[in-house]
This record gives structure tokens, C-alpha cells and sequence, in this order.
């Protein structure tokens, strides 16, 4: 039996905490400042120390050769172009001849020639966030005082062709957007999109005491959706109808996360998506003050791990806490996924989504559930024609003279 130290372990990075110049309708991670509503605002940016005792005790607990550093918001580029050389100049030092990568989520807004030369020379990736056409993007997506952002976007996505840089979209399905699936699909490929990643808005909202209003994983099941959460039928119509038109026209031009990850599934490979993944717990946020939690999605007081100037990273990581945190998604898997013959793939979704309470159930199901299901059974003629061209040592592509 493999130890557990032998997992990798992967920390994504929030140099500015919640810190934003956008204020998305829909944003989960705006809110996470009412957790230091105590602190002062100064102390809401990473610091220089912080900056290095988080890149050395990254690195010290890696067991791989090769080393992702991801660096997500709130809005990362709010902190100053020297800041993320200070960054690169710290990885080189505590480096111990690994390889090391560099990604970072940004809205685009704020990107410069100046970002954009600094992200060529240093091979970053770089994922935007931007949910279709105009009228889509900017139903939700919009500055503080309300201005529309989609055209600082374009212009952002243009500086990083302009200059060569590696990107991908990142795309949010909401209530509104979810009905219009090849209009967004068709649009991401018109702007040169060539990878893409959809992300479902599943959201529950409660009142907390310190002004939070949205709801984790262990809070009552009663909680209602966000008005911009997508509905499952809404979902499994939107994936089904973008996978039809890939699958006849785009396999291996196009890369939608969620379709390669199937096919990942159906190999009995691991997925590129933890939702997907057997068990998680193996992927952190660490918060501008050094704060560790368990997940992106489980930054809330309760799923706190430590901090990394009193604990270190692999302490925190591997502990019987976080590994207990990571085996639940298996464990406590409800009656009707366990007899379900979609579970290799799906896995039950993430546990954050786990509140849909059902008749005689003891544990409740993934909201996505019936979406899942639909997509699953859907798809699976073609994923069996993938899986055993790939098997025969044929590109999966072949599917589109076929199909």
C-alpha cells in the first residue's frame, strides 16, 4: 500500500485574497473578506515573507519532478508585475532542480503589453474567465459600479495572441447563458479558443452573522439556490448539445475539460477535473495571510486547516484531518450512486454540491445529479468508439467520419 506522502499535493495560491476591480453577481469568492473583516486591508495582500515561506514549504513538500504553481483570485494581476518576478526569482531559488510551471486565472481585464511580455518570457499559462458573447458575459460580469467588462476582456484576450501567450477560457454556465449552449460554444472558438472549461454556478445562500451569504458544504440542505445557479435540466442540455456539435466537427482541435475527462474515465485513466476524481483532499487554497483551507471551494471557517507560519504545509496536507476531508467524497457516497452504473465516471460529483435530499435517502445526492446522468448515458456510444480507437493505438479524432 502506497503511503500517503506519495499522493502530490497541489496548492493554489490567492495573493490578493478576495481582492477584486470586478464584482461578478455570481462570485463565490468576493465574499471571503468578511473572514478578516478584522484585518487590516494591507494585511489582505500577501506579503514578501509570506510570499517565500509559501514557495519553500511548496516546494520542500513535493514528491514529483515537475511543480505547478497556480495564482487565482479575487483578481491576482492586483498585485504589481514585481511581485510575480519576486515570485519566479523564489521558485528558482528553492527550486532543488525541479521543473517548475506557472498558471494564473485572471478576468483580463487589467492585462498590459507589459503583463503579456512578462508571461511569454516566463511560459505562463494563462486562463480567462469570460462566459460567452456580450450579452451573456455581461449579464453578470460587471465592475462595482455596474460598467459592463466584456470589452476589457477582449481587448485583454488580444494582447495575449498579440504577444504569443498560452491561454484558455474559462466559462461559468448560469440561468441565463446555459439556454444558449452553441452560441457560447461557437463563440470560443471564433475568438481562437482552443481549450475550455466549463464551470456550473451551484450556489446555496444563507445569512451568517459576519454578512456572508453563501452557504458550505455542512450547512442544512434547505438553503436555497442563488438566482443565478443553473438549473440540472438547463446543465445536461447545455454539455449534451455542446458535446454533439464537438464531437462531429472539433476532437483534437478543441479541448472542453469536461469531455476529456470522460474519456479519461472511460480509459480508466485519472480525470483532469477533481470533481471527477475517486477521493479528494489532495488540493488547497492558501489565502494572502498564509491561511490554509481544504479546497477552493471550501474556504469557510469550519474547512480552516491552519496557517502556514505555525504549521507547514505538509503538516496541514497530509494530516489525518485533511486526509479524512479528501476519503468523505468516497465514503460517504449515497445509496443510489453506489448502485450506479455511471459511478466510475462521475464519482458523485463534488462534495460541495452534495445537498439534494431525496425520498428515504440518508445521504443527500449531487445537485448535478440527473445532469450527470443524462450527459453519461448520452455520450457513452461515442466514448466507446474513442476508447477503443485509442485501445488500438488510433486517434480518437477518427470518431468524425463515423459519427
Amino acid at each position: 500500500m502506497l503511503s500517503p506522502l506519495s499522493t502530490p499535493l497541489y496548492v493554489m495560491a490567492k495573493p490578493v485574497g478576495s481582492l477584486c476591480n470586478l464584482a461578478c453577481d455570481y462570485c463565490y469568492y468576493l465574499e471571503k473578506s468578511k473572514l478578516y473583516a478584522d484585518q487590516p486591508r494591507s494585511q489582505l495582500q500577501m506579503s514578501d515573507q509570506t510570499l517565500e515561506l509559501f514557495i519553500r514549504q511548496y516546494l520542500e513538500s513535493q514528491t514529483q519532478p515537475q511543480v505547478l504553481f497556480t495564482w487565482h483570485g479575487g483578481e491576482p494581476l492586483m498585485r504589481p508585475l514585481s511581485f510575480y518576478k519576486k515570485a519566479l526569482a523564489l521558485q528558482r531559488r528553492y527550486a532543488d532542480g525541479r521543473l517548475i510551471d506557472n498558471a494564473l486565472q485572471t478576468n483580463g481585464t487589467l492585462l498590459t503589453d507589459e503583463w503579456c511580455e512578462f508571461f511569454r518570457e516566463h511560459n505562463f499559462l494563462i486562463g480567462i474567465s469570460i462566459d460567452g458573447p456580450q450579452e451573456f458575459h455581461d449579464e453578470y460580469r460587471r465592475a462595482r459600479g455596474g460598467q459592463p467588462s466584456f470589452q476589457k476582456v477582449m481587448r485583454g484576450i488580444e494582447l495575449l495572441k498579440k504577444h504569443g501567450v498560452e491561454w484558455n477560457a474559462m466559462g461559468v454556465v448560469n440561468d441565463f447563458n446555459a439556454d444558449y449552449p452553441l452560441e457560447v460554444y461557437h463563440f470560443y472558438k471564433e475568438t481562437g479558443c482552443r481549450y475550455i472549461q466549463f464551470t456550473p454556478i451551484v450556489e446555496r445562500s444563507v445569512e451568517h452573522p459576519d454578512g456572508r451569504r453563501l452557504a458550505s458544504a455542512s450547512e442544512p440542505a434547505a438553503a436555497p439556490l442563488t438566482d443565478s445557479s443553473v438549473s440540472s435540466d438547463q446543465y445536461a442540455h447545455f454539455i449534451c448539445t455542446i458535446f454533439d456539435e464537438w464531437v462531429r466537427h472539433d476532437v483534437s482541435e478543441v479541448f472542453v475539460q469536461l469531455f476529456d475527462s470522460t474519456l479519461a474515465r472511460w480509459v480508466g485513466q485519472p480525470p483532469g477535473v477533481c470533481s471527477m476524481a475517486e477521493t479528494c483532499g489532495h488540493a488547497a487554497v492558501i489565502e494572502a495571510n498564509g491561511d490554509l483551507y481544504s479546497c477552493d471551494h471550501f474556504v469557510f471557517p469550519e474547512y480552516r486547516l491552519g496557517n502556514i507560519y505555525n504549521d507547514t504545509i505538509t503538516s496541514l496536507l497530509y494530516s489525518q484531518r485533511q486526509r479524512d476531508f479528501g476519503r468523505a467524497k468516497r465514503d460517504r457516497l449515497p445509496e443510489k450512486c453506489l448502485h450506479c452504473c455511471w459511478l466510475f465516471a462521475c464519482n458523485g460529483g463534488c462534495p460541495k454540491d452534495r445537498f439534494l435530499t431525496t425520498l428515504n435517502a440518508q445521504r443527500p445526492l449531487n445537485y448535478l445529479c440527473s445532469a450527470y446522468c443524462r450527459f453519461f448515458s448520452h455520450v457513452a456510444p461515442y466514448m466507446d468508439f474513442m476508447k477503443n480507437e485509442l485501445m488500438n493505438g488510433r486517434p480518437p479524432a477518427n470518431i468524425m467520419k463515423y459519427f
